[in-house]
């Protein structure tokens, strides 16, 4: 869902001019109780392989691992409505539809736009749904992005969430990157303040390293990152391994990668034809092995690519395959856009 800024980008750059040019695949619903449709459920997986099937989400939330990114339910350039509301709303409700728990936004989305969609369509939310969102980005116009992270700025960014989202407290919500110009202990403050009075219920981060992770955890606890994180980039490996002994959840975003051309002999393409599915299906089966604690947030406008990424719950890799996929580092592995 998520088309951020990298935590590896000293700079903090907002642009997210390659990632507007793909249109991420959708969220597989991963249904709980099942493992034996869960992706590599085999007696002969390798320790380091995941086969949980749910997260519990700072200790009193079960959520599906594979959530809902609904950046890309807005219009072009992530600004304004879509160019088919009806389209976006049947999208939101057929995801929940299929077992998805978690769907993740932000007030810049729009702005405000993909908050708006998500009351119309879910409003009054099914029980067990958690509807994270966050704040700290601007949006001086289609496909711009400015952080700011001031206390009062942050504040107010709640409230308008709040309001949108038709709830007195938010679930989950996040900072939406590190401001340079702000003290991360400031912005994470302010957070603390609105869950000390009952307008939050847990906090996460985003584009973070893990530095500043441990400097927020010594002012409020932290539930979950998101980061930037897929196949061939995996510059938040560090991160995720903190999270991992953590236990915090771990949110990637553009999880599904892309940009560069797929070589024929790529096991991303063996696994697919193998299974009889698509690259999409089996990078997200990977992403959802990786880590106990990953939670992809694929986004979609497109029924067809949610229906068919939903197939991928019944994916089991071999431990071969995955082994095959998880070599891949700085492969630029898909040709075409979806």
């Amino acid at each position: 869902m998520r088309d951020q800024l990298t935590a590896a980008d000293r700079a903090r750059s907002v642009t997210r001019r390659r990632f507007l040019r793909i249109s991420m695949a959708s969220g597989v619903a991963l249904l709980a109780g099942k493992p034996d449709l869960i992706c590599g459920a085999d007696a002969t997986i390798p320790s380091n392989m995941a086969t949980n099937p749910t997260f519990s989400l700072g200790g009193d939330f079960t959520v599906n691992r594979l959530g809902f990114g609904a950046m890309r339910v807005t219009g072009q350039g992530i600004w304004g409505w879509p160019p088919d509301r009806q389209n976006a709303l049947k999208v939101l409700k057929r995801a929940v539809d299929l077992g998805v728990n978690l769907i993740d936004t932000a007030d810049s989305y729009g702005p405000d736009t993909s908050e708006l969609l998500i009351a119309e369509a879910l409003y009054p939310y099914p029980k067990g749904l958690v509807v994270a969102t966050k704040g700290g980005l601007t949006r001086p116009g289609p496909g711009r992005w400015a952080p700011n992270c001031r206390p009062e700025h942050l504040k107010q960014a709640l409230e308008g969430s709040l309001k949108r989202l038709h709830l007195e407290r938010v679930d989950l919500y996040q900072l939406h990157t590190v401001d340079p110009k702000v003290p991360l202990e400031e912005s994470v403050g302010a957070l603390k303040q609105m869950q000390d009075a009952g307008k939050i219920r847990h906090i996460g981060l985003s584009n973070v390293d893990r530095a500043e992770i441990d400097r927020a955890r010594k002012i409020v606890p932290i539930v979950s990152v998101q980061n930037r994180y897929n196949i061939e980039d995996r510059k938040s490996e560090d991160v995720l391994v903190y999270c991992e002994k953590e236990k915090l959840g771990f949110l990637p975003w553009f999880p599904i990668g892309g940009g560069g051309g797929l070589k024929p002999k790529n096991p991303l393409n063996a696994a697919a034809k193998a299974h009889g599915v698509s690259v999409f299906q089996v990078a997200l089966a990977w992403l959802l092995q990786r880590s106990p604690v990953m939670l992809p947030i694929p986004g979609t406008s497109s029924l067809a690519h949610l229906e068919e990424n939903v197939a991928a719950a019944k994916l089991k890799l071999t431990p071969e395959e995955w082994k095959a996929i998880d070599a891949l580092r700085s492969w630029s592995f898909f040709r075409g856009l979806r």
